[in-house]
């Protein structure tokens, strides 16, 4: 059986786009999801996908077409990436504790910020992500107070060393996890923090919000 090219072709168009799913970008096309599955029955993208795709992401056609040369383009100006390149994540309220727990879990978003949609979805699923701000000294030097963190909630499965944002019971946390056969350990990067050792009997209370894939800090 040969090789379904649209396949390819939908694999790039979600890189570049920053989607994480075929539903997600068909609405980004403004179609109906069956409208996908139809295009991959007939191993045929429409070109009128390729063409609105350019006029609002600037996306580059050839690269779509043979994984060759700039993902995006802009008329008149190639190799400027428009502004549609970006995707805006929502910042929230809630802050992450970076010491012995936050009860601070207000879901309201404050504001948004941008990031290039490409390298949202090199990094995982941009659909899922969101950012928070820290307080608390435990992270330090690597995340400060005041910093803000992106948190790609759909990384809920832990990678030993990796820095997640936790809730154990009413509160939540930034830490780095260890995964034991009996226990979760909640390590701080700041030696004056002690790791937090949460046995089997307390792993119910425990709910992996998502991986910390950035930070940023602002001066003040």
């Amino acid at each position: 059986m040969s090789e379904n090219k649209v396949d390819q072709l939908l694999a790039r168009l979600m890189e570049a786009t920053g989607v994480s799913s075929q539903s997600e970008l068909a609405r980004e096309l403004g179609i109906n999801r069956s409208g996908i599955t139809h295009a991959r029955n007939k191993n045929h993208i429409p070109d009128n996908w390729i063409v609105k795709l350019f006029r609002q992401f600037g996306i580059n056609p050839q690269w779509v077409d043979t994984g060759q040369g700039p993902v995006f383009i802009k008329p008149g100006q190639a190799g400027d990436a428009p502004d549609n390149a970006f995707r805006r994540v929502p910042k929230v309220a809630a802050r992450l504790s970076a010491g012995t727990g936050s009860f601070d879990c207000d879901d309201a978003v404050t504001e948004h910020l941008s990031f290039p949609r490409a390298w949202l979805a090199r990094k995982g699923a941009a659909a899922s992500m969101v950012a928070m701000e820290v307080f608390g000294q435990s992270m330090e030097p690597l995340i400060r107070e005041g910093d803000t963190v992106l948190i790609d909630q759909s990384q809920a499965r832990i990678m030993a060393g990796a820095i997640y944002a936790v809730g154990v019971d009413d509160t939540i946390l930034v830490k780095r996890l260890e995964k034991h056969p009996d226990a979760l350990v909640l390590n701080s990067d700041n030696p004056s923090f002690s790791p937090i050792r949460l046995d089997y009997h307390s792993l119910d209370k425990v709910r992996i919000l998502g991986r910390v894939i950035w930070s940023c800090r602002e001066y003040r």
